[in-house]
């Protein structure tokens, strides 16, 4: 597997790609090409260009949630795509609100997309590809991960509070173990690895990167740096919604790399 980083908070110092607080990853699994999440405004195509890599290849799209850092260029990519295949959640593309009434869903319906790809949205995992499967919904595991509401959803007509049930992630599984690729992890990210190992029956993680979503020093990140300690995780990429103090705080007890847009990841099989 090859994950070339599209979209990310960061960018590298010497490497002259836009970044923007949103997420995007192209990836290769032998001739399978796939594009997970598409970022807030479409800069992914910009810097695919940059990168040298021919987007037409793609014939499937990943979203990790709704939410518009992860939805936002869907519109201007299936505006010059075609034949796509749209792998989800099936709430992944509800209305969604932020707390103070703002619109962060996707920018094109349920309806409208299926006029314009494949749409297969599943809760239950779903092989995509020879090594890759998307994951589905992720059941708690683990009660450090509670769930708690972001903004509001709408359900038969009427607003209610979003806990983000359409969180999902995909999982690579190699030789050398599994390799979890989040958007998020709005689930929790010990609640995403612990599922990976059960959907493909390996308890070995060799790898992950995505959204953590951990920003505070507080009782969940403390148990959760012990529960990726405790799996004894090689490549360790957390980024776009994790704070730079548990960030270090992770540091201090586990070996983190670092993650901008153009960095390239390979995995063997």
């Amino acid at each position: 597997m090859k994950l070339k980083v599209l979209e990310d908070n960061n960018t590298f110092i010497d490497m002259y790609y836009f970044g923007e607080p949103a997420v995007s990853y192209y990836i290769e699994d032998g001739d399978e090409k796939i594009l997970f999440d598409t970022g807030y405004s479409g800069i992914f195509m910009k810097n695919a260009e940059l990168l040298n890599i021919n987007l037409d290849s793609i014939h499937k799209v990943v979203i990790s949630h709704g939410h518009n850092d992860h939805t936002g260029g869907l519109k201007n990519f299936l505006e010059t795509e075609k034949h796509l295949e749209l792998i989800a959640h099936p709430d992944c593309f509800e209305y969604k609100e932020d707390n103070d009434g703002f619109y962060i869903g996707s920018p094109l319906s349920k309806e409208e997309l299926s006029e314009m790809c494949t749409l297969k949205l599943s809760k239950a995992p779903m092989k995509i590809s020879q090594h890759i499967t998307y994951l589905g919904e992720i059941p708690s595991f683990h009660n450090f991960e509670t769930r708690y509401a972001i903004g509001k959803k709408m359900v038969n007509g009427e607003k209610t509070k979003d806990t983000i049930q359409d969180d999902s992630a995909i999982v690579y599984q190699s030789e050398k173990g599994l390799f979890v690729i989040t958007g998020c992890s709005h689930s929790g990210i010990c609640n995403i690895l612990e599922y990976a190992k059960k959907v493909c029956n390996d308890n070995r993680i060799y790898g992950v990167i995505g959204g953590f979503h951990l920003f505070d020093i507080d009782d969940r990140l403390e148990k959760t740096i012990q529960y990726l300690s405790e799996n004894h995780i090689s490549l360790l990429y957390p980024c776009h919604c994790i704070s730079l103090k548990a960030k270090i705080e992770m540091a201090k007890k586990l070996d983190i790399k670092e993650v901008g847009v153009g960095l390239t990841i390979t995995i063997d099989e």
